[in-house]
């Protein structure tokens, strides 16, 4: 446990140093969501309608953009060997980065979509839904990324195919956090949704580990 601890300080003190990358994917989720009105016309309504849609969709491109980076820098300068060669399990260590790519990139988008809410005219019933719903799925949304970049680790182009492999799988995810903040909307019970991406979550922390781990040791050999 210590040295899963120090792996995770480790991982924030270098996303601390490099703040633009962090920055950059909160830009990119703001810079979505701000294009919409463009193109559906700035009617209060429909944006109140559209609202959980966009900040879902714009939460999900955002993340998608910081994954290519999760283990690629301890590839490039061969700490992941080391990683791997260490005392605690390999699935736990998955398990500890992709913790710090949450805290670093799927957080801040959670703190940031009461604003795209209040942007959008979201009605004040959709909030607790919406950030329990993002709570439950951007977490999910990581440990997913996880196994996408470790498949495409050290292939040319790894964060164009990323996407092409996480995509199908963040689906699910996405509808059932968009139909939680509807149900709310529609004076219906979101716990159903909300459960459901409780399971998700809960799956993906048993099955994603070991898939991303086994991807890893596949890319090294």
């Amino acid at each position: 446990m210590k040295a899963l601890w120090v792996l995770l300080r480790r991982d924030l003190r270098l996303a601390l140093r490099q703040r633009g990358d962090a920055a950059m994917v909160l830009f990119f989720f703001l810079l979505i969501a701000s294009l919409f009105p463009f193109a559906v016309g700035p009617e209060p309504n429909l944006l109140a309608r559209i609202g959980a849609g966009v900040v879902w969709v714009s939460a999900l491109l955002s993340m998608l953009l910081s994954l290519e980076r999760l283990f690629l820098t301890d590839y490039e300068d061969g700490s992941l060997e080391l990683l791997i060669l260490s005392p605690p399990p390999l699935e736990a260590i998955v398990l500890v980065k992709a913790l710090a790519h949450w805290l670093t990139s799927g957080l801040p988008l959670v703190l940031a979509a009461p604003l795209i809410g209040l942007l959008y005219n979201l009605d004040p019933a959709a909030y607790p839904p919406m950030l329990a719903a993002l709570l439950l799925g951007t977490p999910t949304l990581s440990l997913l990324g996880g196994i996408g970049a470790a498949l495409t680790l050290g292939a040319r182009r790894g964060g164009i195919l990323i996407p092409l492999l996480i995509l199908p799988l963040a689906v699910p995810v996405l509808i059932f956090g968009i139909l939680a903040v509807d149900a709310a909307l529609g004076q219906f019970s979101a716990r159903p949704h909300l459960l459901l991406l409780g399971a998700f979550l809960i799956g993906s922390l048993v099955l994603a580990p070991w898939a991303t781990a086994a991807a890893l040791r596949q890319s090294l050999e």
